[in-house]
């Protein structure tokens, strides 16, 4: 049996993204492995993964928005904007908040805002990712960019020690957003240098760090022999698109790959479509040069099951 489905791994701290790919094709003995978006070495928490033919649902994965816990330390900035870099800014911090003050700063990060992302990060200027500008010492202008703050709130008191003062807080947020600069944006309007000290990512789209599973409990349910009852069904990470369900000849057509009418009651511009025993033939979208036709965007049968 060929694994597929969606895995919520809890990725562990230490580890990149493609290590726990690897880990993963070793552990379900397949090739067929995709992650939805990578996680920062320094970072653990959710870290969807797609095995078999569940890959196909990689690209509708991308634009999810996210959750983090995390926290931020005022007193010193970093050249990667988090704990693993060297100090760069340094500030004693002597002032000391209320909650008023914390809460009206947090307040202007809600909402759409510009965020201007790390020079250590994947962002890619003029063909090269500007990680590779700034291991080899050289600054370019970064591209801002425009993202979303869904919420914003402090999760803990204020921790004055050895003239840095520390909080956490939680943050739902768009694609595309780098925390660990929220956490030197927020530092440096409250006056002081800062860096983001701890990140956990608590969701990912619909998948929650409760239901997340670590290597090790995989590695247990392997020896058990029920690894592969920790993956979900693909159609999962495409439960916000519209779906519609068709009858038997309409499936037919759907399995062919066959241009359709609108008039089957299927309206959308991208949308989901399912056969009456609850199997996902499709996703379709209306046709981009003819008007009043569907076509398919991308197919999941394959003549047998997904």
């Amino acid at each position: 049996m060929n694994p597929s489905g969606i895995l919520i791994l809890h990725k562990p701290r230490g580890m990149t993204s493609h290590d726990c790919v690897m880990k993963v094709r070793r552990l379900f003995q397949t090739k067929k492995v995709g992650h939805t978006g990578t996680l920062d070495p320094d970072v653990n928490g959710v870290l969807p993964i797609c095995i078999g033919k569940a890959t196909k649902v990689v690209e509708y994965m991308s634009d999810y928005s996210k959750e983090y816990e995390g926290e931020v330390t005022m007193g010193y900035s970093t050249t990667t904007e988090d704990k693993s870099g060297d100090r760069v800014h340094s500030k004693p911090v002597t002032k000391q908040w209320n909650e008023k003050e914390i809460e009206e700063t947090l307040e202007q990060f809600r909402g759409d805002i510009i965020q201007v992302p790390p020079m250590y990060s994947a962002v890619k200027v003029k063909g090269k990712k500007l990680y590779e500008y700034a291991r080899a010492g050289q600054e370019v202008e970064r591209p801002q960019r425009r993202i979303t703050i869904h919420s914003l709130e402090r999760l803990s008191e204020i921790i004055y020690k050895e003239e840095t003062a520390s909080f956490r807080f939680r943050v739902h947020c768009s694609k595309g957003t780098y925390v660990r600069t929220l956490a030197v944006d927020i530092g440096q309007m409250l006056g002081y240098p800062a860096h983001m000290s701890d990140l956990v990512r608590t969701s990912s789209g619909p998948y929650k760090l409760e239901d997340s599973k670590t290597f090790e409990q995989l590695e247990k349910e392997k020896e058990n022999g029920t690894l592969f009852s920790h993956l979900i069904p693909f159609d999962t990470a495409v439960d916000y698109l519209p779906s519609c369900v068709v009858d038997q000849e309409t499936e037919q057509l759907i399995k062919n790959g066959s241009v359709l009418p609108v008039n089957k009651g299927l309206e959308e511009m991208r949308f989901t479509v399912y056969n009456e025993k609850g199997d996902c033939l499709a996703v379709y979208k209306q046709h981009p040069t003819k008007d009043g036709l569907i076509k398919p965007e991308k197919m999941f049968w394959t003549g047998e099951s997904v």
